[in-house]
This record gives structure tokens, sequence and C-alpha cells, in this order.
């Protein structure tokens, strides 16, 4: 499948500073709306979600990645992001390591005629895939453009 078509270079960001947690939340919605990858008058709901989420439970799972996903109401297709922060932040990992690799997912909350359900856990399964592969991580993390985050992204996607 090619679900690296859902990640636009735009919407991906090589050296994203943050802070902390909220913060690279914060920077990632503002980057989506930046792209026009997400409306700005979703933004806060956007940012509401994605924090709820991570009080729910910790989206980090492990090696230095977290992928925070949620439903949003009015999407009609998936919104995807992948960043490398400046400097890993607390995420509250499974594995207590904190977050450097941060791939945030939007998706509506239910079918449409650009979204189908199953094929988005199937796209869920490649990413939390793509996250514990060390290679793929490491390239993320030597990127100097945007467009590099994508390109590996092409790469690891399955025939």
């Amino acid at each position: 499948m090619s679900w690296w078509k859902n990640f636009k270079a735009s919407a991906c960001h090589h050296k994203l500073a943050s802070a902390n947690k909220d913060q690279a939340l914060e920077a990632v919605v503002d980057l989506l709306v930046k792209a026009k990858a997400l409306e700005s008058g979703s933004s806060d709901a956007a940012l509401k979600a994605l924090v709820a989420r991570e009080e729910l439970a910790s989206t980090g799972i492990g090696m230095g990645v977290a992928i925070p996903h949620v439903k949003l109401a009015g999407l009609d297709s998936v919104v995807c992001s992948l960043v490398v922060l400046e400097q890993s932040v607390e995420w509250m990992a499974v594995d207590g390591a904190p977050v450097d690799i941060v791939f945030t997912i939007l998706r509506p909350e239910d079918r449409t005629d650009d979204h189908d359900p199953e094929e988005h856990l199937e796209m869920m399964r490649w990413i939390a895939g793509l996250a514990r592969e060390a290679d793929f991580c490491s390239f993320a993390r030597q990127a100097t453009k945007k467009s590099a985050l994508v390109d590996l992204l092409k790469e690891h996607a399955p025939s």
C-alpha cells in the first residue's frame, strides 16, 4: 500500500523545536495547519484531542518514538505528520526513554469516501512496525530536510 502518501513533506519536520510533550503536540498541530493538511478552525479541537489521548495513556511506544493518534470530527480523510524533535522530550513512554520521533495521525470519526477504518488499522500497524525498526529511526534522526522523511517512508512502504 502507499500509506506514505498520507505524509506530505510540508506536514513533516526534521528538527522541530519543543521543550516538552505538550509543546511538541502544539507545534505538530501548527505545522499541520501551515501545511493546509488541517483547517485552522480544527486546530483547537485537534490539540485538545491529542492532549486528552495522552492523559488517557501515553502514546510513547519506546525506543524514542511516540505515535499520538486520535479521531477528529469534521475530517474527511486521514491527516499525518512525521517529525523529528530537535531535542528529546519526556513522553512517559513504556520504556521510560524520552521521545524524539513523533508520528501524529488524525483520522475521521467514521468511514468516508476517503477513509476506510480497516485500511487505517493496516496503516497503523505499518507505522508501529517502522517505529520499532532501528534503521528507519536512525535514518529519520539523520534527515536534513522534510522531504527526506517522506522519501524514507516511501522506501519502507510495503510492496
